[in-house]
């Protein structure tokens, strides 16, 4: 009896295990038919040049099917890819191009500018960007160009737009003096861009010292910010005080203001100077007053970056509790910076505008 027992049990056990193999088996080749497209990478490698990136599934809708890919830029989707790169490559820096190359800076915005000759005008704050550009022979309005190029832009990426220009002003722009770390000058666009300050000064960059770790510090900020380049205080000075703005430079003294005592829904410069020197003194003569934040330790300064970052939220928390938000544009305002964040995602929207007025134009011919 015991070993009839014995019997049953191995039977049953020899049959569980055959079951359990067949069906590992039949898995693993359902899987090595399935999947035999896949060839393992090289993880390791000993060039120090060489990387392999790693892959995102996009999970983004569309807006449009047609042309949405050809406008979506890297940001928007990463593909897997093996790149190499040279040395000189990697030590290359945009914000650094960009601050000793004034017609690359000028190239980044695409709408009309008004004139700094002109000052204010009948606005009652400056505002740079004229309902206009030109796209082959003739000129489109912002709404022509949002018309043009929409379609080809993702959902989730016009979505971000809109909620970046709903955030934007330029009541409060930030100056940049003499500063010679370039990693600073980087950090300083990153924080203007995500505070929504969308004006930003550099005076005289000092050309003795370059800093080239900086590469990825800025994150692409510059793209979206309006950047100007001065050569000297004075220019820079006297064109913001006829677009309206008061001069606040940031300086320990007497004669010093507590941040947290001003009213910054007043259009307001920050001025921030060099990392080592601070603000020049002709930055100081000129200036309409000096503010600091009060330190609680026992160093008497933050880190250039900082305080910049420091004084654009403080000066974001005070204009919100004042007025109830920070973004300040008109929709007309909107509009345009709208059309100008469009022109600006990638290199092909100007082409799409080209071609839509170059069709009006057809379309105009035809009525004659």
């Amino acid at each position: 009896m015991s070993a009839c027992k014995t019997l049953v049990r191995s039977s049953i056990s020899f049959f569980q295990f055959q079951t359990r193999n067949s069906y590992q088996r039949s898995f693993s080749s359902h899987i090595s038919s399935n999947f035999s497209f896949f060839r393992p990478l090289p993880l390791l490698s000993r060039n120090p040049a060489f990387r392999i990136e790693p892959c995102r599934d996009p999970s983004r809708r569309y807006g449009s099917t047609q042309g949405a890919i050809s406008l979506e830029t890297s940001e928007e989707m990463a593909v897997p890819r093996v790149a190499v790169e040279s040395s000189e490559e990697k030590s290359k820096d945009t914000v650094e191009e960009l601050l000793y190359n004034k017609d690359d800076v000028s190239k980044l915005m695409k709408m009309e500018r008004r004139l700094d000759t002109e000052g204010l005008g009948h606005q009652e704050r400056w505002f740079p960007y004229l309902d206009k550009v030109k796209a082959g022979s003739m000129y489109l309005s912002s709404s022509e160009i949002l018309e043009a190029v929409t379609p080809y832009i993702m959902d989730s990426r016009k979505e971000r737009f809109r909620h970046a220009v709903k955030n934007r002003t330029y009541s409060v722009c930030l100056v940049v003096e003499g500063l010679s770390d370039f990693g600073n000058v980087s950090a300083t666009f990153r924080s203007a861009d995500a505070l929504g300050i969308q004006s930003v000064h550099v005076v005289a960059c000092d050309s003795s010292k370059r800093y080239r770790e900086n590469r990825h510090v800025s994150m692409g900020a510059e793209k979206w910010l309006d950047i100007e380049l001065w050569d000297s205080v004075h220019e820079c000075f006297t064109v913001l005080k006829s677009r309206g703005y008061r001069i606040a430079t940031t300086h320990l003294g007497m004669d010093t203001v507590s941040v947290y005592d001003m009213d910054w829904s007043c259009p307001t410069a920050i001025v921030v100077g060099n990392e080592l020197r601070g603000i020049s003194d002709e930055a100081l003569e000129s200036s309409d007053l000096h503010c600091s934040i009060p330190m609680k330790g026992m160093v008497d300064s933050f880190n250039v970056s900082v305080a910049a970052g420091l004084l654009m939220h403080h000066a974001v928390c005070d204009r919100t509790s004042r007025l109830g938000c920070h973004g300040d544009l008109t929709r007309e305002e909107s509009r345009i910076l709208l059309a100008e964040f469009s022109l600006r995602h990638n290199d092909n929207a100007i082409r799409i505008a080209q071609e839509y007025a170059e069709r009006k134009i057809a379309e105009l011919k035809s009525k004659l």
